[in-house]
């Protein structure tokens, strides 16, 4: 019997370190994929969170405008000014216009 001899295959430094780099990009391209996705999805959520705020927050200044206005209209002026005892009179009233 004749007993063949086995071949080595040898791998060189840089062919150890190419299949070690392309194994790693392989394994931490996924993760990586999943991390950016969950911070993206986290960043939208705070995002339309904001969103939700700036419409409360403009709905709570349209209505405190709208009260404003209602304070300051005539017609309240005039309430006031008899209950607490003074007179409204329309000659004291001096316009200010450019």
């Amino acid at each position: 019997m004749v007993k063949k001899k086995k071949k080595v295959l040898k791998i060189s430094k840089f062919e150890r370190l190419l299949y070690t780099f392309t194994f790693m990009l392989l394994f931490t391209s996924p993760l990586l994929l999943i991390f950016t996705k969950g911070t993206l999805s986290k960043i939208n959520y705070e995002v339309e969170k904001v969103k939700e705020n700036i419409v409360n927050q403009t709905k709570k200044n349209d209505s405190l405008t709208m009260k404003i206005d209602e304070l300051v209209s005539l017609n309240n002026i005039q309430i006031v000014a008899s209950n607490e005892g003074l007179s409204y009179n329309n000659n004291n009233i001096k316009s200010i216009s450019e």
